[in-house]
């Protein structure tokens, strides 16, 4: 269980991420219009927010088939044994890999990790596999599968729970 505590979140704190997430390009002075604050409170709980942990960092989302990476993989991942060095070996090498856009440790299935892969092509996912994945120590079984379309591809977290 985490040692850290839950940041209480008010209406307007809510109200400013949910325009983060959908709009994270918005400047201090568009975004206290978009939640009814001035600037310098606006920007306060900005700060504040990024000091609690919550706002983690802002990214750019760029149209990976635009860019030529129209594959992306969903790979299970079995492990030979369960221990926390065979674990941590394995999660940061994955980390150095950029074709991997996250990486899960899962349970519920025949598989220790879920990986998601974005590469330009097949001859690429098989050069990945082949040089990268399977070459990490522990890494005893495989079973990937292709995403034919993304039906829903979003970051932003349900804030109406809070």
């Amino acid at each position: 269980m985490s040692d850290k505590k839950l940041v209480k979140i008010d209406r307007t704190d809510r109200r400013i991420l949910e325009e983060l997430q959908h709009h994270g390009e918005l400047t201090n002075q568009q975004l206290s219009e978009r939640v009814g604050l001035s600037p310098s409170p606006c920007s306060r709980r900005v700060r504040a927010l990024e000091d609690a942990g919550i706002i983690l960092r802002r990214v750019t989302v760029l149209d990976h088939k635009q860019l030529g990476l129209s594959l992306t993989a969903i790979i299970l991942i079995g492990m030979d044994r369960h221990t926390p060095e065979r674990f941590g070996a394995f999660e940061s090498r994955v980390a150095t890999y950029p074709e991997v856009q996250e990486c899960y440790l899962i349970t519920g299935q025949d598989a220790d990790y879920m990986l998601k892969v974005v590469v330009p092509d097949m001859d690429h996912y098989h050069a990945f596999l082949l040089n990268k994945i399977t070459r990490i120590q522990g890494v005893s079984g495989v079973h990937s599968s292709f995403v034919l379309r993304r039906v829903i591809d979003s970051t932003a977290l349900p804030l109406g729970y809070l």
